[in-house]
């Protein structure tokens, strides 16, 4: 089938304080750290999948598209080593891939941003989400909720990326055409949603063209349910890190979020409820933004009460 997941991500961090205070956010986000050197640390999610902090990224990545701490490198896990031979030949086509001694196949998109190849390890995960109560259909008998915790991410869900208008069309075509990838929603003024062949969630991945550069958009994190995104979201603000977007539902995907600031560059989202998609989606095509969130959170409660 080809690409199933997200399977690693790899940020350069500019030193060796800015690797310590984002070892802080990612454990506080719920990331379990599983390696830490002066220069280098990983962090993994409960399906396994990893996050690479490197102040001296490896010879294997291409050089950045921004300035300071940033993304430099999405790698795609790949069910079966036929389908990994064979994408590794489709993009090698007209640029360079070097293999490293962990199995990754590494080259860079058309914008510049790192792209790796590598055999899918997936987790499988036992979640379970929380009994819900409304008249009717009833789930929850004598048993008040406690709050959820330390919120856990499964796993990461989705990354977009910021690039340039000029050339976005070529920017699409390498991962539609060469890695697999098909558009499920097609928003003209903003950017093009994808979902990987072996994904079922409405996007797996969005290259986003309205900040007309190249950079850092977010990545997405799920959780098992709302709870988890309000609570974690609450619990990282205790922290002292810097909410990037208030609670709401996207509409496109229809997943609840909250956004937070990464010390690494760009954001990191936690989400849940998003929509899944099989081939009869097809693809939506927008001539015109639609409204970027079904809701999002509102209130009054400090204004001035008026005469």
């Amino acid at each position: 089938m080809g690409i199933q997941r997200v399977e690693s991500v790899v940020y350069g961090v500019t030193d060796s304080g800015n690797l310590e205070e984002t070892v802080r956010f990612f454990e506080d986000f719920g990331l379990f750290l599983v390696e830490r050197t002066d220069e280098h640390a990983v962090l993994e999610t409960l399906a396994a999948q990893t996050v690479h902090l490197d102040t001296r990224p490896g010879p294997y990545l291409p050089p950045p598209v921004e300035n300071g701490p940033a993304l430099r490198e999405i790698v795609w896990g790949v069910d079966t080593a036929e389908a990994l031979a064979a994408l590794v030949s489709a993009v090698g086509r007209d640029r360079a891939v070097r293999s490293s001694a962990d199995g990754v196949h590494h080259t860079a998109d058309e914008t510049g941003f790192g792209v790796g190849l590598t055999l899918a390890r997936p987790r499988a995960l036992a979640v379970t989400r929380r009994p819900a109560n409304v008249h009717g259909d009833v789930a929850r008998w004598n048993t008040p909720l406690e709050p959820v915790g330390q919120v856990r991410p499964l796993r990461m869900c989705h990354v977009a990326l910021n690039i340039p208008r000029a050339g976005r069309e070529q920017a699409v075509a390498f991962y539609t055409e060469r890695l697999g990838f098909r558009p499920t929603d097609v928003v003209e003024p903003m950017g093009v949603f994808m979902q990987a062949p072996g994904d079922d969630d409405q996007h797996t991945f969005l290259l986003c063209h309205r900040p007309d550069k190249a950079g850092t958009n977010h990545i997405a994190y799920e959780v098992p349910g709302v709870d988890d995104v309000i609570e974690g979201g609450n619990h990282m603000i205790d922290r002292g890190w810097r909410e990037a977007r208030k609670l709401g539902r996207h509409t496109i995907g229809s997943n609840i979020f909250r956004f937070l600031h990464a010390p690494c560059g760009g954001r990191v989202e936690y989400a849940c409820d998003m929509d899944r998609a099989d081939a009869t989606y097809g693809t939506r095509r927008h001539e015109t933004a639609p409204p970027h969130t079904i809701w999002s959170l509102r209130t009054n409660r400090d204004a001035p009460v008026l005469p």
